[in-house]
């Protein structure tokens, strides 16, 4: 009787992943969204009289908006208070208000055949749509509690231990989700509150990853305790179709994603990509790095832009394609991790968590560019784990993908230092010992192969401005801008503190270059998700799409530390100057 109980636990778990999948799948189900042209702000000839097609007046309207809750509080905080009525777009009206210093500072909404208020907005969400809580802006019905509850519930229950309650792991999974508790009150428009839940999960993600780089150790527990890691590998195909499915039916296209197919349209006509006159649709597009366009040329070529913010398509097959070789990547490299049946079963794990992780899914439904650093950092993890004969190709592999990723988003710059020392033991770059000049060997061929990567992704971009122009509008812009998305933006005060986060950020990246002096590739992963947790954590403009940035590398490093037995040391080579070092797992 015990070991029937034993056999049937795992048997009805299968039965309900299996059930949760094709109920889950269903949901994709519905007729494709249409794309929302950008509505026209006009301002009527006359104040008094309605324009042709309209029931108000600029006068009744301005007066029904000064009747507004929202108004009526901002009005005493301004010497300056002047509205100004606009047509909308076939019966709507915008009264906007601007203070003395000719900056909008409150906005309404009105329906002009009710002369109902349908939105009023003041602060940091005048200047911010984003910031207004429009649910469908980003993610569509991925926000639906029907598809996001059950996709959390995917990405946790294969790795739930019921006899292991207090597995770490467990912790460490519903951390990566808990970003859904700031992102709730995100959708509604509470960007108070959202704004400041965010940090605690980022500092805890932070502290794990350092734990796990520079303290690392095995659990001697499966990863997989209930599910055999076939049934994850069918759940894994079932949830690819799904994810591409929601994609073309229902997901949208933001504005870095629109950006990216116009980069590629302008690089395809042999256009200037840097300066003024870049697109009147999307406000500074050009605030990437050339390979974000680049990268667009190929699906924008194969799928033309119409011209204007339709469906696009182009971005809909970029973000597609980064995703999927995420995916790829994360199996591939599971498989490398480990051998035989091990390796199999954490690559099918790494995948399945990938598919299910709603941020994951969160970047490939508002088609941005993000997908970029996710799939640059698993191909330079890929690359690390070539076999040790095959080090200068490491290096140089390496290299690309590391700078790929800084072509595309200066972010994974701050991998360099971490990627260029390799695997194995570290040793000084200084001094004539065999190890000392492999160590430097590896790392002028990774750097070589980031610099000839950015030379060749940046130069044939220099335009009239030079480099300073280049400069100005992609990497200067961001670092200057407000935004209402971060505690520094929201508190002017603390600067002082950001400040000292930069530079805590700067000097980990350099410290993990010769810290820990032996590691293997799990412990790369987690001190890469750190340097990359700890560079967000100084930004000014946050938002949730950056947790993908990471979220490949936590994984390895959660998932990574799991074995079923333990791990066999290989012996010491003979000739600790000839060969390479055994590297951990």
């Amino acid at each position: 009787m015990e070991l029937r109980h034993r056999l049937a636990r795992p048997l009805r778990l299968r039965r309900a992943l299996l059930l949760a999948l094709v109920a889950f799948a269903g949901l994709a189900a519905g007729p494709p969204a249409p794309a929302q042209a950008k509505p026209e702000l006009e301002q009527p000839p006359s104040r008094t009289a309605p324009p042709p097609g309209y029931e108000l007046s600029a006068v009744k309207v301005v007066r029904i908006a000064g009747l507004g809750e929202k108004v009526r509080a901002e009005r005493g905080r301004h010497r300056r208070f002047a509205p100004t009525a606009y047509t909308r777009g076939p019966g709507r009206w915008q009264v906007s208000y601007f203070d003395s210093e000719a900056r909008e500072v409150a906005q309404v909404r009105i329906d002009d055949a009710t002369g109902a208020i349908l939105e009023q907005w003041t602060g940091d969400q005048v200047a911010w749509t984003m910031a207004r809580g429009y649910e469908g802006a980003f993610g569509r019905k991925l926000n639906s509690p029907w598809v996001w509850i059950p996709l959390c519930v995917l990405f946790l229950a294969p790795f739930v231990d019921p006899r292991r309650p207090l597995r770490l792991l467990h912790l460490d999974l519903l951390m990566l989700l808990a970003f859904g508790v700031s992102h709730v009150f995100f959708n509604r428009g509470a960007i108070g509150t959202s704004v400041p839940l965010v940090y605690p999960v980022l500092l805890y993600l932070l502290a794990r990853m350092l734990w796990a780089g520079f303290r690392p150790s095995e659990r001697r527990e499966r990863l997989l305790p209930l599910v055999p890691a076939t049934w994850l590998l069918v759940a894994l195909v079932a949830l690819v179709g799904f994810r591409v499915g929601l994609n073309l039916i229902d997901s949208n296209v933001i504005d870095v994603g629109y950006a990216g197919v116009i980069g590629a349209d302008r690089i395809a006509d042999g256009d200037p990509l840097y300066g003024p006159g870049f697109s009147e649709d999307v406000e500074s597009g050009d605030t990437y790095g050339p390979l974000t366009y680049l990268s667009y040329v190929p699906f924008e070529q194969a799928l033309p832009w119409s011209g204007a913010w339709d469906d696009l398509p182009a971005a809909h097959g970029a973000s597609i394609a980064f995703d999927l070789i995420t995916l790829l990547g994360l199996v591939m490299l599971g498989r490398r991790l480990r051998p035989g049946k091990e390796g199999y079963e954490l690559g099918v794990a790494l995948g399945y968590a990938w598919a299910t992780y709603p941020y994951a899914l969160f970047a490939l439904q508002t088609n941005s560019n993000d997908g970029l650093v996710a799939m640059c950092t698993v191909l330079a993890l890929l690359a690390l784990t070539l076999a040790p004969s095959r080090e200068g190709l490491s290096a140089l592999a390496c290299g690309v993908a590391v700078g790929l990723g800084a072509a595309a988003k200066l972010a994974p710059l701050a991998l360099a230092p971490l990627f260029a020392g390799g695997l194995g033991s570290l040793h000084p770059w200084r001094g004539s010992s065999v190890a000392a000049r492999r160590s430097r060997r590896r790392a002028m061929l990774f750097a070589a192969a980031l610099l000839a990567v950015l030379a060749a992704a940046v130069l044939p971009f220099v335009g009239d401005g030079g480099l300073r122009e280049i400069y100005d509008r992609t990497l200067g812009y961001q670092a200057s801008r407000p935004s209402p998305f971060s505690v520094w933006g929201q508190s002017e005060s603390l600067g002082w503190l950001q400040t000292a986060v930069k530079a805590a950020a700067v000097g980990l990246a350099l410290v993990v270059a010769v810290a820990p002096r032996r590691r293997g590739p799990v412990q790369l992963a987690a001190l890469g998700a750190a340097v990359t947790i700890a560079v967000q954590l100084g930004v000014t403009h946050w938002f949730y799409l950056y947790v993908s940035w990471f979220a490949p590398l936590a994984l390895v490093a959660f998932f990574g530390a799991h074995r079923r037995r333990a791990a066999v040391e290989a012996p010491a080579p003979s000739e600790p100057s000839a060969e390479r070092e055994p590297v951990p797992a």
